[in-house]
This record gives C-alpha cells, sequence and structure tokens, in this order.
C-alpha cells in the first residue's frame, strides 16, 4: 500500500496480500449491497404500507436508517482502499469515520431500548397503548436517540483526538478503530477516552438492563395469556425485536473485549466483522423472516411489482 504523510493514518486492512485483500472487499461489496436492499426495503415497505404505520415500525424505520449509517461509514472506504491499493485515510476523515460510527451504534442501542419500552406498552398495557405512545411521544423519542447519538460521538471523538499521536501512524484495521488508535498515543494521555469509553459503558449497561425488565414483564404477561392465537400473535412482534436485541448486544461485545493485535489474525478478522458487518446484514433479515405484519407488507410489495 501506498505510504501517508503525518496527517493522516494508514489503514492495514487484513491482510498484506493484495489477492487477498481484494477478494475480502468483493465478499464485503455483496454483503453491502446485501444490506443496503435488506435496509432500503424496509425503510420504503415502512413508508408506504398503511398497516405499518404503528409506532413500532416507526421505530423500526429509524432502525434501519441507523444500520445504512453504521454499515455505510466504514465498509465502502475500505472496499475503495482495498481496490486502489492504498489504505491512506486523511486525519479529519478518520475523525468524520470515528464520530459517525460511534454515533450510529450508540443511537442504535437507544433505538433498540425505546423499541423494548414500545413492546411493553403494547403488550402489558393494550387499553392504554395509542394514549401513551402517541406521535408525539414517538417523534420525541426519536429525536432523543440521535442526540444521544451525537453526544457519545462527540464525547468519544473529542477525547480519542486530543490525544498526541506518535510513531508510525500505521492502524492495524480496516477502519479508524479507537482501542487501535489509543495505541497510536505517545504517553497516557488516552486516560480522558478511558473515562469516557467507562461513563458511556456504565449507560449501555443500564440501557440493556432495562431492555431485560421489559422483556422479562412482557414474557410474564404473555404466559398468562388464556388465548393461544394472542401469545402467538405477542410472540411474532417480540422475538424479532428480542433476536435483534441479542445480536447486537453480543457482537457488540466483542468491541470492547476484542484485544488490539500487532498483527490482526483470522481471528480478530473473524471478530471485526461480527460487531460491524453482522448486525446490519441480519437485522432486515430478521424483521422480515418473523414478523408476520412485515412479510404481509413485503409480499404486497413483490405483487406490485410482478403486476
Amino acid at each position: 500500500m501506498a505510504n501517508f504523510t503525518m496527517s493522516g493514518f494508514l489503514l492495514m486492512g487484513f491482510s498484506a496480500k493484495p489477492e487477498v485483500e481484494i477478494l475480502l472487499a468483493s465478499l464485503f461489496l455483496v454483503i453491502y449491497f446485501v444490506t443496503l436492499t435488506g435496509n432500503i426495503l424496509i425503510i420504503t415497505t415502512t413508508s408506504m404500507d398503511n398497516s405499518l404505520q404503528s409506532p413500532m415500525f416507526f421505530f423500526l424505520k429509524h432502525l434501519s436508517l441507523l444500520d445504512l449509517c453504521y454499515i455505510s461509514v466504514t465498509v465502502p472506504r475500505y472496499i475503495y482502499n482495498s481496490f486502489m491499493q492504498n489504505g491512506y485515510i486523511s486525519l479529519w476523515e478518520c475523525i468524520v469515520q470515528c464520530f459517525v460510527f460511534i454515533l450510529c451504534g450508540f443511537a442504535e442501542l437507544s433505538m433498540l431500548t425505546v423499541m423494548s419500552y414500545d413492546r411493553y406498552i403494547a403488550i402489558c398495557f393494550p387499553l392504554r397503548y395509542e394514549i401513551i405512545m402517541d406521535v408525539s411521544k414517538c417523534v420525541h423519542s426519536v429525536f432523543g436517540v440521535w442526540i444521544s447519538g451525537v453526544i457519545s460521538g462527540v464525547m468519544h471523538t473529542t477525547a480519542t483526538f486530543s490525544i498526541h499521536f506518535c510513531g508510525s501512524h500505521i492502524i492495524h484495521q480496516y477502519f479508524c478503530d479507537i482501542p487501535q488508535l489509543l495505541k497510536l498515543s505517545c504517553s497516557n494521555e488516552y486516560i480522558r477516552e478511558v473515562g469516557v469509553t467507562v461513563f458511556l459503558s456504565l449507560v449501555a449497561f443500564l440501557c440493556i438492563a432495562f431492555i431485560g425488565v421489559s422483556y422479562t414483564k412482557i414474557f410474564s404477561t404473555v404466559l398468562r395469556m388464556p388465548s393461544a392465537e394472542g401469545r402467538a400473535k405477542a410472540f411474532s412482534t417480540c422475538l424479532p425485536h428480542l433476536a435483534v436485541v441479542i445480536l447486537f448486544s453480543t457482537t457488540s461485545v466483542f468491541e470492547f473485549l476484542k484485544p488490539p493485535s500487532a498483527s490482526p489474525s483470522a481471528l480478530d478478522i473473524l471478530l471485526t466483522i461480527m460487531y460491524t458487518i453482522v448486525p446490519p446484514t441480519f437485522n432486515p433479515m430478521i424483521y422480515s423472516l418473523r414478523n408476520q405484519a412485515m412479510k404481509a407488507a413485503l409480499r404486497k410489495v413483490f405483487q406490485r411489482r410482478q403486476a
């Protein structure tokens, strides 16, 4: 790969062999198009189908938008770098990439928390659902989700790029990953970033705990329903969201537990893909396959195209 100046970094990607990088970039390109198609389809369907105008699908539309941003901030640049055989990224591009990546990741967790509250109200207080989850509250919730993402992105990015970088400026990753950037710190200036990480990790833990409590109450209510049809309908709307929560939570753990390495191994590649590629790729599939209303709406879309 080409050399770099002091105003930027060199992204090493997954392999020093150009043919391997091109092969992986081609695979990432296919995955990226699949992810784009799935999330755009959900956004389009939930916007156009009148039967999908409930708060649950309003939140799902914004979750898909977050997934699009989440994967688009890293994967296209990696594909371009691999095919161009040039891993250079400028300082400002790196800052923007870190900011948007953290913004989308934290906002997605916030969105999943809001969606769990929506399911809790829908299942446990069905007669008051429309009153509690009115249009105003839905809009304010989504606004709060994006604001929380912006705040976390600003905190992380400011703390990371307030340190002084020295040494080779080589990042052993396919994007500007904060743990890898901290390895380039000249001294222990990264303590501020560690403080931000601990604080946001605590907030993330509280979000996950809230989701866990919500679903404990949801399943307790569902299991007491006398009608088997009612239980099946409740599970069909809750299980996709729960699956997405588990997928995002477990893969996000890799981001914090994966030890930075000087020379990434096959395991490092797998763990990186798990928390950057898997959630936005599989979220549309989970909702499309498990949610009956979504499946019916998607069938209508394809029937219109065939007609």
